[in-house]
């Protein structure tokens, strides 16, 4: 290292911020090498120091090495605080390991670690994401108790959960609520219950959600109304779904792949393709470039229809293009 070189001693400090940058920018080898050289060096590592390495692990879902750094915490008598708790419940939730992550949520309060929010919110988000609502809910309600104020992450969470599991009136409850207690619901709440009322067919409530939350001066994105028009296809409603495409790029919205291969797939199941392969012209001409699901979607669609011809046509395409895996 240079700054040894120059007979300037690097301190704990210094390999923090040194350490924090290799981790931020993902380059992980380079934070365990100065971490290692820190130790040869005998300076101790501090909290901080191990708690960035634990995180960096988690978040790439490397959650073995990370509990390699906590009994090596341990070891050096650091004690483990509640910034390593949470990010070692954010690892094992990422890696869909939810009830070894109860474990350690669990754990924290007979190590003397107070929850906080944070903490709280992984557990309810892992819960919700492995289908575990009910969980969730109970997480929740401890909140309250333990007089830890849940966010809008936290209602998110919940939110998001009970409408994927089809419980959109406590969702809609629970959006009551986040009003009632100061914390403003935001785009990604609506989003997510948007998309559980377009999942359920009720179209007409998330057009009438879509138009409350505009005049509570929340301003839609592209995914938002890619959530509503695939909505509009599923329950039979193409030109309603085309009215709100095409005013979105009369609006001059910067389309996605996403919302293209949506709409593709609309024209696609009324047998439209046409339409659909016209799309797939104007999205390449407006310079969105379509994807291995954007092709797959029309290709099985014009098999199932025995348009074995444009089918191949299509696949050659998509194999020219290097998107056949």
């Amino acid at each position: 290292m240079h700054l040894i070189a120059k007979r300037i001693s690097p301190d704990v400090f210094t390999y923090n911020s040194l350490i924090y940058g290799f981790c931020i920018v993902g380059q992980l080898k380079d934070a365990i090498g100065l971490f290692n050289q820190m130790i040869l060096e005998n300076i101790n590592p501090d909290v901080y120091n191990f708690n960035t390495l634990v995180d960096a692990f988690c978040k790439e879902g490397k959650v073995k090495e990370a509990k390699a750094v906590v009994t090596l915490m341990m070891k050096k008598g650091v004690k483990l605080d509640v910034v390593t708790y949470n990010s070692l419940l954010d690892g094992y939730c990422l890696v869909k390991q939810v009830n070894k992550a109860n474990d350690i949520f669990n754990a924290m309060t007979q190590s003397g670690v107070t929850r906080d929010t944070q903490s709280y919110n992984i557990m309810i988000n892992g819960f919700c994401k492995n289908k575990m609502v009910d969980e969730a809910i109970k997480l929740f309600k401890e909140m309250h108790c333990e007089t830890i104020i849940p966010n809008t992450i936290t209602y998110n969470a919940l939110i998001d959960g009970l409408g994927k599991s089809g419980r959109i009136s406590p969702a809609l409850e629970l959006v009551d609520e986040m009003c009632d207690r100061g914390q403003p619901p935001d785009i990604v709440t609506y989003n997510s219950l948007l998309d559980a009322l377009c999942k359920n067919h009720l179209v007409d409530k998330a057009i009438a959600l879509l138009t409350k939350f505009k005049d509570q001066c929340i301003q839609p994105g592209v995914h938002t109304y890619t959530i509503l028009i695939k909505g509009l296809c599923q329950s039979g409603r193409l030109e309603d779904a085309q009215k709100v495409f095409e005013d979105l790029l009369v609006k001059g919205y910067n389309l996605d792949v996403y919302t293209y291969t949506v709409m593709i797939q609309g024209f696609c199941d009324k047998g439209l393709f046409d339409e659909a392969l016209s799309l797939l012209s104007k999205m390449k001409d407006s310079g969105c470039i379509p994807n291995a699901k954007t092709y797959e979607k029309i290709i099985l669609s014009l098999f199932k229809k025995d348009k074995n011809e444009k089918a191949e046509k299509l696949l050659r395409e998509m194999i020219v293009r290097g998107l056949f895996k």
